[in-house]
């Protein structure tokens, strides 16, 4: 598939954080990341034992799915190689390699078949993507029918967290960034932005019709952190 210039982006700016992504997003993130993640993990239930990670990164994700249940493999994959090489280390090291398969793909348009897999999990993806409503109908297409699909990504707080939101993201976090490296710094500047425009294009109650119009039933979200993080998941209709 033909990267877009938006996953081009996307690709461009996190290629060179592979090895110090897992560090630096814990501490960027206040340390709710991980919580993030645990929580995603949870909405998998015990018998998914084939799952795809999709926007697997550095297999932060894949790895806890295999930790969560013995029996469970997990296929990865990601548009960046250097993401993936870190990720491989991971695995590699939580001596996971024989249950976690990491390769190059895209989200828009998946090496596998209808319904190959028990669940599918994706992290911080749908910013990235130009067509959300397809991206998500091919997600759903190679889950089997009641196979849970759940994903994890940046919120809007509401209320009063919103103004203290937005002078973390404005200023907080990229001084941050710039105090790790230059990419961390262009990152810092560039997540702000790219939570607020995806957000005011996509609402949460849009979003959510957008799952149940690709063929995902029972769809429910969680914030999470005041709203800095939110969950959803749903069933493969």
């Amino acid at each position: 598939m033909e990267s877009t210039a938006r996953t081009r982006h996307a690709r461009e700016l996190f290629a060179p954080l592979g090895g110090t992504y897992d560090r630096y997003a814990r501490l960027l993130s206040l340390g709710q990341d991980p919580r993030w993640r645990a929580f995603l993990v949870t909405r998998i239930p015990p018998d998914a034992r084939r799952v795809l990670d999709v926007a697997s990164g550095t297999a932060a994700v894949a790895i806890e799915l295999a930790r969560a249940e013995p029996e469970r493999t997990i296929v990865g994959v990601d548009q960046s190689a250097e993401m993936l090489a870190a990720g491989r280390a991971r695995v590699g090291a939580a001596g996971l390699a024989d249950r976690i398969e990491l390769g190059e793909g895209h989200a828009e348009s998946l090496p596998f078949a209808d319904g190959e897999f028990d669940a599918l999990t994706f992290t911080y993806l749908l910013r990235y993507v130009d067509d959300v409503p397809a991206t998500l109908r091919e997600l759903a297409r190679v889950v089997r029918p009641g196979g849970v699909i759940a994903m994890q990504e940046f919120g809007l707080p509401r209320g009063v967290w919103r103004p203290l939101w937005e002078l973390y993201v404005r200023v907080g976090l990229p001084a941050a960034g710039a105090v790790i490296a230059p990419g961390w710094h262009e990152v810092g500047s560039f997540l702000g932005p790219s939570i607020r425009d995806f957000w005011t294009r996509r609402p949460e109650p849009a979003l959510l019709e957008a799952w149940r119009e690709a063929g995902i039933e029972s769809v429910q979200a969680l914030r999470l952190s005041v709203g800095g993080g939110i969950v959803v998941w749903g069933r493969r209709a």
